[in-house]
């Protein structure tokens, strides 16, 4: 259909597709460090208040509002600080960070500036995805340009202020993007996630004071201080200030990274020509996953909603990492929901019972059913096994140490609540119902 959303100020993505934007010159070009340059005349504390106003609400997953965040550190501790910068971007279906990180990282390094000034941290973990080897090369020569130019290093543009920044890559595991995991493996260890509380902000890296912010959260930080918070908070809604990128798969036209208002709905987003210019010929929408594997999908009734975390909430289910997945109508949702499942079932760390048996359990019970082997009680056995590592509604109920159980149980959930009929139809017809799978066989795992 023709252009009908409103149109979204850009923030994050203004400068993509520009020459070398990724370059410090190109930055400074377009005004960037100015947000550095304000925050370096403030006292920290107003900076933290400055973050608040805004509204910004972490885009990493759970979408905790980040001044909050920042304001758990305390500001007597004896111990250094640490700043953990999460870019190991691994859930399904979510594919924007790295997009930030080649096309302007110093959007990132100024964020992370900034807030290592608010919090009195002096060192800085870029800590990236195993696979991220283009993005990890492209952040490390913005970072040596940032010491090369003062920004970095030994002073902090000719304030008193020292902060070092490192990259590191992660081994690929999914578990470590989950924020306590991501802490052990900094720490050289296996990638598993600890008991909370203590929380990070109290007890994190090497058991000191850290935050741990995602890629496109220290992006937008920036912007906030050199334009001001009320300005970003306008661009939102009440409870969810600025903009923020979200990434479309699927069966839609035209699949990408899209920078988005928190006012866009899923049914503008795949149907604007501005974004995925609407479903292949001759196809329905039929559900949507609007926040990344582990968010639970929606009907296609439901989708005229708002792509902003408290809007989704309401639908019982999350704006998650962004990712938006559309599915038409010539999808079988057993096989989708198999698919998912096994993902989740190969990422558990098996720390956790529930997650480490019940994963697994419903990948055999989703490959039993779909092959057309399913018993009467497999689908309320599902269920159980679903309920048992992490009930719903509503979300976060999860009986396991970090949210990937949450993020295996609740795709099962909601599948089964509103698509039951299909499992039923692949029971009572002893078959998919829509045929082999163009793809060829899962072979043996199961």
């Amino acid at each position: 259909m023709a252009s009908t959303a409103k149109a979204v100020e850009p923030v994050i993505s203004a400068a993509w597709g520009k020459p070398q934007s990724w370059t410090l010159d190109s930055y400074r070009s377009r005004g960037g460090y100015d947000g550095l340059k304000r925050a370096l005349t403030m006292e920290p504390q107003a900076i933290i208040d400055e973050v608040k106003k805004s509204n910004l609400r972490g885009r990493g997953g759970a979408g905790f509002p980040t001044g909050m965040k920042w304001s758990f550190v305390p500001k007597d501790s004896p111990k250094p600080k640490y700043l953990a910068v999460n870019g190991d971007e691994s859930e399904p279906g979510t594919f924007k960070d790295r997009y930030i990180l080649e096309n302007d990282p110093h959007m990132m390094l100024e964020g992370i500036a900034i807030a290592s000034y608010a919090l009195g941290v002096h060192t800085c973990y870029v800590y990236l995805r195993g696979e991220f080897k283009f993005q990890a090369e492209r952040t490390q020569a913005a970072i040596d340009e940032a010491y090369k130019a003062g920004i970095f290093g030994k002073s902090m543009l000719g304030k008193d202020f020292a902060l070092d920044c490192y990259v590191v890559r992660g081994a690929g595991a999914y578990i470590c993007g989950e924020e306590t995991a991501l802490l052990e493996s900094l720490e050289g260890k296996k990638g598993w996630p600890r008991l909370k509380p203590p929380f990070p902000a109290v007890v994190g890296l090497f058991g000191s004071p850290t935050v741990v912010n995602n890629v496109e959260t220290l992006a937008s930080v920036p912007p906030i201080l050199a334009k001001g918070a009320e300005w970003y908070a306008k661009l939102g809604t009440d409870k969810s200030g600025g903009t923020h990128l979200v990434c479309l798969s699927g069966s839609v036209n035209r699949p990408g990274v899209y920078e988005v208002g928190m006012h866009t709905t899923i049914l503008e987003l795949i149907h604007d020509d501005q974004y995925g210019q609407g479903m292949p010929k001759g196809r329905k929408v039929k559900a949507v996953i609007p926040g990344g594997s582990s968010a639970p999908v929606l009907g296609a009734d439901e989708l005229d909603v708002a792509l902003e975390f408290e809007a989704l909430k309401m639908k019982q289910t999350m704006a998650g990492s962004g990712g938006v997945i559309v599915m038409d109508d010539a999808t079988c949702m057993v096989r989708s929901l198999w698919r998912v499942a096994r993902f989740y079932a190969e990422e558990s760390c098996g720390q956790c019972t529930p997650c480490r048996e019940g994963t697994p359990w419903q990948t055999r019970l989703l490959r039993k059913i779909e092959e057309g082997r399913g018993e009467p009680g497999d689908i309320d056995m599902l269920s159980n096994v679903a309920s048992s590592i992490a009930p719903y509604p509503p979300i976060g109920l999860g009986n396991t140490i970090c949210a990937l159980g949450d993020a295996a149980a609740l795709p099962t959930h909601s599948f089964l609540m509103r698509f039951r009929d299909e499992f039923e139809a692949h029971l009572r017809e002893k078959r998919c119902p829509f045929g082999d799978h163009p793809w060829g066989s899962y072979g043996d795992w199961s």
